[in-house]
């Protein structure tokens, strides 16, 4: 099979091949639950590998690649719970050092992210804060959280202020004041034996079904949502980012007292959706002069943010296309 990322003499418009990136797929990447007679359900991420595929596409710094892992887990975490066709993206746009961070996951579950960074104010802040937070790295600025049900449908987005020092914190200040839900969010991703790892767990407080005569009794909800809270707040990154640990194991360890009822786990994948003809279509959009100025020894050169495969493209043949 020829190579699509070189110029071919086939139209650019037709090439739909998949560039050389991992083939991997997660089989048991989410996994959701519930606790039964309780008002409690969450989902359980474990990228495992994908982790390691997707955040060494970029040579970043440590506390980016992180801070990228955990959007990642979140964002695969948030689209599971999809019900539709289509897509859920998080989005953070800030005044810091990492002015952009898009994720996004199919119902699929094809995962993608990137974010950019101005090297030089991290090379200037890391003698002074060699492990910079979330906050600190992105600044003033707001998170969008978009679900995308196709072209047919109308897309819903969430638009929050950035409040909070971790991306945990600054989702559940989203959570609290677009949603208007109870949610607990812990993330976690870190360098381990076996490469990065990206974890994520995810509680909601849902509304109780009611018990005798249909009666909600609120105050036993609320200490049942307590209680879900500390079991969670014991969980430990290690624990999260073990390999060795099942999420099943996991889960157990944390709400087998509290009548834990396991959900259809779901796979996810690595989810760059990049091609030669949608690049073509991008480079479609130049002029003529612009696209004589990116050209270097008469090809042009178009890099996926996403997975850093550079497409190369004749001038001729984008000229011919146009």
């Amino acid at each position: 099979m020829p190579d699509p990322t070189k110029p071919s003499t086939t139209p650019a418009f037709l090439q739909h091949d998949r560039p050389p990136v991992p083939d991997l797929v997660v089989p048991r990447g989410v996994l959701p639950f519930h606790l039964a007679n309780q008002p409690v359900r969450g989902r359980l991420v474990r990228l495992g590998g994908l982790a390691d595929a997707i955040l060494t596409r970029h040579a970043l710094h440590p506390a980016v690649t992180r801070l990228l892992g955990e959007a990642l887990a979140l964002t695969a975490g948030l689209a599971a719970a999809l019900k539709y066709q289509g897509s859920f993206s998080l989005q953070a746009k800030g005044d810091g050092i990492v002015p952009m961070l898009l994720v996004d996951c199919t119902d699929s579950g094809a995962l993608r992210g990137y974010v950019r960074v101005d090297t030089e104010e991290l090379t200037k802040l890391l003698p002074y804060d060699p492990d910079p937070s979330a906050a600190a790295l992105l600044g003033k600025g707001y998170l969008a959280f978009t679900c995308d049900q196709g072209p047919d449908m109308e897309r819903y987005q969430g638009i929050v202020a950035i409040e909070g020092i971790t991306m945990a914190a600054m989702t559940q200040s989203y959570f609290r004041t677009s949603e208007q839900l109870k949610a607990h969010v812990v993330l976690a991703c870190g360098q381990t034996p076996a490469g990065w790892r990206a974890s994520a767990l995810i509680l909601e407080k849902v509304a109780s079904e009611g018990g005798i005569g249909g009666q909600v009794d609120a105050e036993a909800d609320e200490e049942s949502w307590r209680t879900a809270l500390a079991l969670a707040g014991t969980l430990t990154p290690a624990e999260l980012l073990d390999d060795g640990l099942s999420s099943e194991a996991l889960l157990h360890r944390l709400f087998h007292l509290e009548g834990l009822a396991l959900g259809q786990a779901r796979a996810l994948a690595f989810g760059c959706r990049c091609s030669r003809a949608k690049l073509a279509g991008v480079l479609s959009g130049f002029s003529a002069e612009d696209l004589d100025h990116m050209a270097e020894d008469g090809t042009i050169t178009m890099t996926c943010e996403f997975c850093n495969i550079g497409f190369g493209f004749s001038r001729a043949e984008v000229q011919a296309a146009g």
